[in-house]
């Protein structure tokens, strides 16, 4: 019984996460404590939903020890993820990157997140990468609406993909990405009224821009640096059939970052990034005197008049239109915008601490961090550690940590 009864509590979690990803746990005043509240069905908190939200996952140690920035760094194995166009200033000739994540486990132990991805530097301007994570979600029990038992599956997403980044200039750089991205949430099962679940597809592309020059700030030397970033541009994915889309998390990021070297062996970045989902906003729905949704002869749900825009539209229509269709104006756009704050120290380039903070707006998730981690490099090896503190207490997130092993080779 207690076995079934950890899987059941964990296939409700599941159908919770996918789509509406970790930030539905947010804690929302208006609500009784410890209730969960999926989004679309709170009119005061119209969280963006998307399905496989792990492409967006911070996956390595050194960027989510900074509270998940990363545009504007220095280049890195990691770069792909961050900004494709950082890739042809990496100094090293070859790298690989290994990283993993045990996730959310406050709540279940066997959910993770890895992430490999390697690096080639084809001449003095441009370079090459690959890339594949890999988020597991665990077993679980997976039930029809009814609650009928309909067996045991084990979801998962993949994506993998490949970058070339190329110099345009001494300073600025341009980076490109493709993937193609897999997510089996209930393998082939059908339910009992027949209705009959099937993996996901979809591809996405990123575009990246970067710019990095040496400064000079008094007696000290230093490199400033900004980036931005377009990920994840792709068409919508589908579990059942061709009516019922879904759309990826396409993401904006804006960024900048500045290096001061206080002496030889000595140096300090502080970074910031923002994030903006590039994902239509709820709209909100009338409802009835029973407080249900209405729907219209079809059988669709109402929009009340001048409270947001049909998110069900095109790629390019809802990339474009999600700068202007929040129900509430320019205000809840701004809503929409998350920050990060990140500091690293550097020691020779050998020794790293790092800490940071992630803000977003209790209406639109209320995800809210401090992370710390810390860097080692012995020869070609490298290590790095991350570790995330909540603000909301009993928070799934609480106590993330993260693992990364990387490879380098240093050019001739």
């Amino acid at each position: 019984m207690k076995i079934k009864a950890e899987k059941s509590k964990r296939s409700v979690f599941l159908t919770i996460f996918l789509f509406a990803g970790f930030s539905s746990f947010a804690q929302n005043p208006s609500v009784p404590p410890n209730s969960v509240v999926l989004s679309g069905q709170d009119p005061d908190r119209r969280v963006i939903t998307t399905a496989v939200p792990f492409l967006n996952f911070a996956p390595d140690s050194r960027h989510s020890g900074m509270g998940d920035v990363g545009v504007a760094t220095s280049p890195d194995a990691n770069s792909a993820h961050w900004n494709s166009g950082k890739l042809a200033f990496i100094e090293e000739d070859l790298g690989f990157s290994l990283s993993y994540s045990p996730w959310l486990g406050k709540l279940v132990n066997d959910m993770s997140l890895s992430y490999l991805t390697g690096f080639k530097k084809i001449d003095e301007l441009s370079a090459f990468a690959f890339e594949m994570r890999y988020f597991n979600m665990g077993d679980i029990q997976l039930t029809d609406g009814a609650g009928n038992e309909l067996g045991e599956f084990n979801p998962r997403d993949i994506a993998v993909g490949g970058t070339y980044s190329r110099k345009l200039s001494q300073h600025f750089g341009l980076g490109i990405s493709a993937r193609f991205i897999y997510s089996n949430l209930s393998g082939n099962i059908s339910s009992s009224t027949g209705s009959e679940a099937k993996a996901g597809t979809s591809v996405g592309a990123d575009i990246g821009l970067y710019y990095e020059k040496p400064i000079f700030a008094g007696a000290k030397d230093g490199t400033w640096s900004w980036g931005v970033a377009i990920t994840n541009i792709g068409p919508k994915i589908t579990y059942n059939s061709a009516e019922d889309l879904d759309y990826i998390p396409t993401n904006l990021r804006l960024g900048t970052a500045y290096k001061i070297n206080l002496d030889p062996v000595n140096s300090l970045t502080f970074v910031f990034d923002m994030n903006k989902l590039l994902v239509p906003t709820p709209p909100k729905y009338a409802t009835n005197e029973d407080g249900t949704l209405a729907t219209d002869a079809d059988g669709n749900l109402i929009i009340n008049p001048g409270d947001g825009k049909d998110p069900n539209r095109a790629l390019i229509s809802g990339m474009f239109g999600s700068f202007s269709d929040a129900p509430d104006g320019f205000s809840e756009e701004m809503k929409e915008i998350t920050f990060s704050l990140g500091v690293e120290y550097l020691y020779a380039e050998k020794f790293a601490l790092r800490t940071g903070y992630f803000y977003e707006n209790p209406d639109k998730g209320g995800r809210r961090y401090f992370t710390m981690g810390l860097g080692m490099d012995i020869k070609k090896i490298g290590f790095d550690f991350s570790y995330l503190v909540p603000q909301v207490q009993n928070h799934p997130l609480a106590e993330t940590l993260r693992f990364t092993l990387l490879y380098t080779i240093a050019s001739n």
